[in-house]
């Protein structure tokens, strides 16, 4: 069918309209905290959606159905619904933190999760621990926005085939509006426009779904016949092997301890729970959430499996990767109008994440970095000014980033795979400040290092699924750290 000039219609005026929404919450930001944290006065329930969508990126969007789609000897690599394995520990996680990480955060005026390891440990386990935050956020997100440009390769290849840098103009469009609004509106506009993106994309992944049960003769008996014959609707594995990522074990262990660290300790997520306004509505926006994200990859890893039995019966696509099979329908086959929205979906996921990404990263910095370090007072205006511009300076580095990032395999394991080595390491850390009392600054730090040189090599030389890369690095961070800060010596100390 193709893109046509009302889908176009409809993508740019969705573009345009979020950034100028976004931007219009410049406006309610009387001081640097109202930038970075709002007013602290938004109900769970929105920050509960805020979550989702944050974490629901493009790769989400794109990757996930991919996985199902494609068709392996073994379905604990992919091809079937054990994916939904690894969503089961994201929920256990996230009882896990709300119990654990949560009553911490909300001790006095934190801004950031690496001030409760300057709190425990001191300024250098914090500045460790912040720069493997920004290091490991800034190329994983690059990711995240590159996955964004396959969709525009797409979208205008349909209809403009001999448009040049179709993935490079992608990433600059996106990342110039997202950086836009985030620049003016700051975190209030990131929540806000998070709601409306999560609309946006489970709408158009509906839609897609209803469209490709029309198109599929027979319908869901159709998928059903197809699915069952290629072992699609395999949901549990429990198979040791621990080369394989979509098992039982490596779902619900290596998910909890993956989801303990993207949601507990890094401060994409954790800034939000900080937006909320007490450590309850913290705990009830967090665990609501895993349940909301449990039936989003059901739709997607279905929309997968839908695929897969529409092709069967029609010539598929020419693929340069996986990737590429749900925006490849999308452009093809939706009706007028509803494809230019279900790109906007995609667009969305991508803007959602990076503009979270942007002012978290712009939060560590300030606080975590500069503050610090300038050990003086700024005036608020000043400080205020400082965070959009860093804001600005952090887009343009993510663009960057994710123009390196064509040539990185799966853009939805590569992603994963970026962010999962760096996790370990720093839920360790987090741990030993919580639930030790002898381990030490020194110590710690230690335990970063060792665990992360030992994660790089596990990514090197072994075939170990990276769904189990965090509890690994968790493991080796603590019992090496603690081991150091006994051998040591020291003693514990509380910084105020």
């Amino acid at each position: 069918m193709g893109f046509s000039l009302v889908d176009y219609v409809v993508l740019v005026a969705y573009l345009v309209g979020v950034t100028v929404f976004g931007a219009q919450f410049r406006r309610t930001q009387r001081s640097v905290k109202d930038y970075l944290l709002g007013t602290r006065n938004t109900h769970w329930l929105v920050i509960r959606l805020s979550i989702v969508a944050t974490e629901t990126s493009s790769l989400t969007l794109i990757g996930v159905p991919a996985i199902a789609y494609v068709t392996y000897v073994r379905p604990e690599l992919g091809g079937s619904l054990t994916y939904l394995q690894v969503v089961l520990g994201y929920i256990v996680a996230r009882v896990i933190i709300s119990f654990l990480l949560i009553p911490s955060y909300f001790q006095g005026e934190m801004v950031t999760a690496y001030e409760l390891l300057r709190r425990r440990f001191g300024n250098r386990a914090k500045h460790f621990a912040a720069t493997l935050f920004v290091v490991t956020r800034a190329f994983a997100d690059g990711v995240r926005v590159f996955a964004a440009s396959l969709v525009a390769a797409a979208v205008i290849g349909s209809s403009l085939p001999n448009f040049p840098d179709l993935w490079f103009w992608s990433v600059v469009i996106v990342g110039v509006l997202t950086l836009v609004y985030t620049f003016e509106g700051g975190v209030a506009a990131v929540i806000w426009t998070d709601l409306i993106q999560l609309v946006v994309y489970v709408a158009g992944s509906l839609l897609a779904a209803y469209t490709l049960l029309a198109l599929i003769p027979g319908g869901w008996a159709t998928v059903a016949s197809h699915a069952a014959e290629a072992n699609k609707f395999q949901l549990f594995s429990f198979s040791w092997d621990l080369s394989l990522p979509f098992t039982f074990w490596a779902g619900l262990v290596g998910g909890t301890f993956l989801t303990m660290a993207s949601h507990g300790t890094d401060q994409l997520m954790v800034q939000r729970l900080l937006t909320c306004r007490n450590q309850r509505d913290g705990q009830k926006a967090l665990i609501a959430s895993g349940f909301i994200v449990l039936v989003q990859f059901l739709l997607f890893l279905v929309v997968g499996v839908m695929l897969y039995a529409y092709y069967q019966h029609a010539p598929a696509p020419k693929l340069t990767t996986n990737d590429e099979i749900f925006p490849a329908f999308i452009v093809a086959h939706l009706p007028r109008g509803i494809a230019g929205l279900m790109i906007a979906a995609i667009f969305a996921a991508a803007m959602s994440t990076m503009s979270g990404s942007l002012n978290s990263l712009a939060s560590t910095t300030i606080y975590d970095f500069y503050k610090p370090l300038l050990r003086r007072p700024v005036e608020d205006a000043k400080l205020l000014r400082l965070s959009r511009w860093v804001t600005a300076g952090w887009g343009v580095i993510l663009i960057v980033i994710a123009l390196a990032a064509r040539d990185w395999g799966s853009v939805f394991v590569a992603g994963l795979t970026i962010a999962s080595l760096v996790y370990g390491p720093m839920l360790g850390a987090f741990l030993l400040g919580v639930l030790t009392r002898r381990a030490t600054e020194v110590g710690v730090m230690i335990g970063i290092g060792v665990s992360l040189g030992c994660m790089l090599a596990v990514w090197v030389w072994t075939p170990l699924a990276w769904t189990w890369y965090v509890l690994a690095g968790t493991a080796i961070c603590t019992v090496v750290g603690y081991a150091a800060s006994l051998l040591l010596g020291g003693r514990f100390e509380s910084h105020p």
